[in-house]
């Protein structure tokens, strides 16, 4: 954590010194509606942590917490990255978060009185969270821009558990995996504010969505601070909660995840052009 928290502090510092350059150049970090294809590129690290209540054939068993330095050391791939593109006040956008963490590790079992054998495991969960919208800007002067938005959110994760042993012969291995997926319709706004007529805004967004799947409820909030460099780049840190309430009831008994969040900072670099 505190590396993370040193990661902060530099990408502030840094903000600092780029947004005193660029008011020497007069940007707003408000974009300007025309009639002409304007378009963005945003990749980001979002390193959140993880809260979710399980169930099993809807009856409670636990509350599951993953701190976001359990993710970091647990992570063996992942991507991050938004777009938009616009024409007028109408655009459309698109965001995906893609991960894999995996741990290995080991438990003594014994077979017979006397014998104790060593099973290694191996845990993978796959993520994928995908959202695309149509967006509408609905607002849009020196201080402030606003779009609506209607879309929809996909995620889908696989789990995959693997067990190897021998026991006095060959190697024994039992390889079980379980996936799920939901696509939700979703409604909401986005945009950004501008401060005190600087280079400085606050960013913003929150969506809602229902009626997909297994989902009972889905929403996602954003809220931080970011600065215009330059006509072409922007940078921001937010604070980033998308949460999932799924019913178990909807896919027979058979799923797990209830109620889970997912919190934490990202960090993020926008292209303009």
């Amino acid at each position: 954590m505190l590396r993370l928290l040193r990661v902060l502090f530099a990408f502030l510092s840094l903000a600092v010194i780029c947004a005193s350059l660029a008011r020497a150049e007069d940007v707003s970090p408000i974009p300007q509606v025309a009639d002409q294809w304007r378009f963005s590129v945003t990749p980001y690290a979002w390193l959140p942590s993880i809260n979710s209540t399980l169930s099993y054939k809807d009856r409670y068993i636990d509350t599951a917490h993953v701190t976001t330095n359990n993710i970091i050391s647990n992570l063996k791939s992942g991507g991050m990255i938004a777009g938009e593109a616009h024409y007028g006040n109408w655009g459309i956008m698109g965001d995906m978060v893609s991960a894999t963490l995996q741990k290995d590790g080991s438990f003594p079992v014994s077979p017979a009185p006397g014998m104790v054998v060593s099973v290694s495991d191996k845990a993978t969960v796959q993520a994928t969270i995908v959202t695309g919208a149509a967006t509408y800007t609905f607002l849009n002067n020196q201080d402030a821009y606003v779009d609506g938005l209607l879309g929809v959110r996909w995620v889908g994760m696989t789990a995959t558990l693997g067990l190897a042993a021998s026991f006095g012969g060959p190697l024994q291995q039992v390889v079980a995996s379980k996936a799920m997926s939901t696509a939700d319709p979703i409604v909401g706004f986005k945009g950004r504010y501008r401060i005190a007529d600087s280079t400085w805004y606050i960013p913003f967004y929150a969506d809602i969505g229902s009626g997909g799947g297994t989902t009972n409820l889905t929403w996602q909030a954003m809220l931080g601070v970011g600065t215009t460099i330059n006509k072409w780049i922007d940078v921001s840190l937010v604070y980033r909660n998308l949460y999932y309430d799924m019913d178990s009831s909807k896919t027979n008994g058979a799923g797990l995840l209830q109620k889970t969040t997912f919190q934490g900072p990202q960090l993020s670099a926008t292209f303009n052009f």
